[in-house]
């Protein structure tokens, strides 16, 4: 089975096919570094990495982007508000932001661009929208004519019907009832402060849409196979990407677009006036793991809106918490089984996940695999190690059983075949304290390190 995406521009199942052989450009959009990120955020970043990781267990080369916005209004109202410069301000929270990767186990893209290091290409791309027609210079800056490019709405399926020509917009975010030209360069005003660039199309910043332009041009190319993120960027981020990047070069820019749905929170929007707000140290506050966040995450299909709860995540941690016990478990002198093909399971598992991964089915593949009563568990914990390459879910083995600790364990069991528990159960209080369990399972005992 071939690997099918949904792609939004579409809106329908695509067999993949990179644009080049098996090398894929892969962009997703980064945050905005202006506060902590919260839950939402990074399901959009963990939806990213299991495509990506999928991706690379499927035998493709990935280059991957992911960009730090650290230039917009709201970063520079709340460098403000802290009173802080905006460079200071935006290393905190991009510093929290890549810790908070690497606690959810989402792989680093191979190039972490800021905006404010990609001036001089934006101010190439604006220039070239001038000189080509799509662009034009006000009083208070540079905006995108919508009405020349003629595929606007493509993505989104916005109605341009009733559209009033040459209105414009000067807010980096706005709603689907706001169809204007937007800003490409913003001209400098005392509200800015002390964040300008001296350029050749005057003092001032940029704005937002333009920074994904040029930085994924510069660190990708000017064409992308797929490029994600969340299905609040649509419109109007994403529509504005692709008009003054198909504008400038002439080309399509993204083969496939993917989207993760929303987070709600007890049924609701997340909100910080209805205190459902949550960030990652939310939830390490409250003693979960987080990635009992990402289980909760790989549990519901990328395409549906999650519902978290904390007793979900309750849920989740205990799931996760067994799945890596059972992974972990050591055996002693392990009872025979008869042979099963593993490869059984490694096909529904490629399948799930090549169905536009459906990361729920894939899971369930995987607890089916343990609880097999015909796998050998070498081969169980063999293929849940494979599989976690895409899942991602801190899988691994015990350390190995010490001598003296396994030389307990096959006294208990003789004690056992006797009837003599009392000896069996002393034995097994002696293993405790040694930081080793043991539990009587069809294949014999099974050791743990807790």
């Amino acid at each position: 089975m071939a690997l099918k995406l949904f792609n939004y521009l579409s809106r329908k199942k695509e067999t993949f096919k990179p644009l080049e052989g098996k090398s894929v450009g892969l962009y997703t959009c980064g945050p905005t570094v202006y506060d902590f990120a919260h839950i939402g955020n990074f399901r959009a970043y963990m939806t990213s990495d299991i495509l990506k990781r999928h991706l690379k267990y499927s035998g493709y080369k990935i280059r991957h982007a992911m960009n730090i916005t650290d230039v917009d209004d709201k970063t520079i109202k709340n460098s403000q508000k802290e009173k802080v410069p905006l460079k200071k301000f935006c290393e905190k929270y991009t510093g929290a932001f890549l810790g908070d990767l690497t606690t959810l186990n989402i792989e680093p893209a191979d190039v972490f661009p800021k905006a404010t290091e990609h001036i001089e290409e934006m101010v190439e791309i604006i220039k070239k929208l001038v000189k080509k027609g799509f662009a034009y210079p006000t009083d208070d800056g540079v905006y995108f004519k919508i009405s020349k490019f003629k595929n606007y709405g493509k993505l989104s399926k916005v109605n341009l019907t009733g559209r009033k020509a040459g209105t414009r917009v000067n807010t980096d975010e706005y709603d689907k009832e706001n169809i204007h030209d937007f800003a490409l360069w913003k001209f400098w005003t005392p509200e800015d402060g002390e964040v300008f660039w001296e350029t050749e199309i005057g003092k001032g910043r940029p704005g937002w849409h333009i920074e994904c332009s040029a930085m994924s041009m510069k660190n990708i190319g000017e064409k992308l196979d797929i490029h994600t993120g969340g299905i609040d960027l649509v419109f109007p981020h994403h529509e504005n990407e692709i008009a003054q990047s198909e504008a400038t070069t002439g080309k399509k820019f993204v083969k496939y677009w993917i989207y993760n749905e929303h987070v709600l929170v007890d049924d609701k929007k997340m909100s910080k006036s209805l205190g459902n707000f949550y960030t990652l140290k939310d939830i390490q506050a409250r003693n979960f793991n987080p990635l009992s966040y990402r289980y909760l995450v790989l549990n519901t299909h990328y395409r549906s809106r999650l519902n978290f709860t904390w007793e979900g995540l309750k849920s989740a941690k205990e799931a996760l918490k067994n799945l890596q016990k059972a992974v972990s478990k050591q055996y002693i002198n392990p009872l025979a089984r008869s042979p099963k093909k593993e490869r059984s399971f490694e096909k529904k598992f490629k399948e799930a996940m090549d169905d536009d991964l459906n990361t729920p089915q894939a899971l369930s593949v995987v607890w089916s695999m343990i609880k097999n009563p015909e796998i050998t568990h070498s081969s169980i914990v063999a293929l849940a190690l494979e599989f976690d390459k895409v899942l991602g879910l801190g899988l691994k083995t015990g350390p190995p059983i010490p001598p003296e600790v396994k030389e307990m364990a096959l006294k208990r069991e003789k004690f056992r075949e006797e009837g003599n528990w009392a000896e069996a159960d002393l034995i097994r209080s002696k293993m405790e304290k040694t930081g080793w369990s043991v539990e009587d399972t069809s294949q014999g005992p099974a050791l743990r390190c807790e």
